[in-house]
């Protein structure tokens, strides 16, 4: 597939490989920002490929997987309504909130769709005039000009039976608080290339140069993946603290600007929660004043809830770059894809689903 197949080609990979190891004089920490990246990079053998001396770190970069447990207790608290058609990507269905899922409330009754677009949302609203239907908006700022806009259309439209329950997540400050943290050992990062795609890179020249860490936006393929990891390694050698883009056929510096003026329109950041690391100042969005009347959380006011995780799951840990998946003692065992005890296990973006689907049995074993 053209633009495609050039980023899978083994060849060009082992070059780079080659090179990552000519120029590797010290150890390096690395964390890939993305859930993509760390699926492509657990799929593609990258971490066994490198040289032992380079250390990838796999961050908070699903945002299935960072959503807060009391949201998705109140998205599931929501959809048991009689009166809502409750409307998500597939891969919320399956997250474990305290006690229970989306799934079990589908399976006991309550109206639950998946949808591929919050526009199918808007969809559904228009024809489901005697329905209240909630679309759970999550994601990084790669999903929010396409929830912007539904919130848009839905006012366009003067629909009264349309909300979002929003839990979109930030990169920029996720990236600051992790090399805020006293556990931090992080280096470098490979950021996401989608999100870098909406909001371009800008933001992160700051943070680059104020906690001397690299940061190149890279892509998702392996020669994406390997040649990003080749210009944070040579920056680190060179003692130089910049951000590059490796994936210039898809990022500019400024972003999609209509992309960031609908976000811009429509929402306003605001401190979020992140599950497993907690709350992080300017770090989500929600709506702003003229689409307040779409916000799922005002209209279902009544639901205030306050939870803990699982003291078995060390998902906090795991997306902080901190502990492996494996280094779990109930990786494996007590958690599963099937019977997954955190995010991270379920989604398709997660660390420990990752590992667990690409790793062999024999290092699922290991404690």
């Amino acid at each position: 597939m053209k633009y495609i197949d050039e980023y899978r080609n083994g060849e060009i990979a082992g070059k780079y490989l080659e090179l990552i190891s000519r120029i590797t004089t010290r150890p390096w920490r690395i964390m890939e920002i993305c859930g993509g990246q760390t699926h492509n990079i657990m799929k593609s053998g990258l971490e066994e490929l490198l040289p032992k001396n380079i250390t990838l770190l796999h961050g908070p970069g699903c945002p299935v997987c960072v959503t807060p447990i009391e949201m998705i207790d109140k998205a599931i608290a929501i959809a048991a309504r009689p009166e809502v058609i409750f409307t998500s990507f597939g891969d919320m269905l399956r997250v474990p909130g305290s006690q229970k899922d989306l799934l079990t409330v589908k399976a006991s009754g309550g109206d639950v769709r998946i949808v591929y677009s919050p526009l199918d949302a808007v969809r559904i609203a228009v024809q489901n005039p005697n329905k209240n239907i909630v679309f759970f908006g999550v994601g990084f700022e790669t999903t929010a000009p396409a929830n912007a806009m539904a919130v848009w259309q839905a006012k366009k439209l003067g629909l009264k039976n349309f909300s979002i329950l929003c839990s979109h997540v930030l990169v920029p400050p996720a990236i600051e608080a992790l090399l805020e943290s006293s556990l931090n050992s992080i280096q470098g990062f490979l950021a996401a290339g989608h999100v870098c795609t909406v909001m371009g890179y800008e933001e992160y020249i700051p943070i680059a140069s104020r906690y001397k860490c690299p940061i190149v936006v890279t892509g998702f393929e392996p020669v994406d993946i390997l040649q990003g990891i080749y210009m944070a390694v040579k920056q680190l050698e060179e003692n130089r603290y910049e951000v590059e883009n490796q994936y210039t056929r898809s990022v500019k510096k400024e972003g999609n600007l209509a992309a960031k003026k609908i976000i811009t329109d429509v929402f306003e950041v605001v401190d979020r929660k992140w599950r497993g690391i907690g709350e992080i100042p300017h770090s989500g969005f929600k709506l702003r004043k003229d689409y307040i009347v779409y916000d799922a959380e005002k209209i279902y006011h009544s639901i205030n809830i306050n939870v803990q995780e699982s003291p078995l799951c060390i998902a906090g840990r795991v997306l902080q770059g901190i502990n492996k998946p494996h280094e779990c003692t109930a990786y494996g065992s007590l958690c599963t894809p099937e019977h997954p005890l955190g995010a991270p296990m379920v989604s398709s973006e997660g660390a420990c689903a990752a590992y667990y689907r690409y790793r062999s049995i024999s290092f699922k074993e290991q404690p």
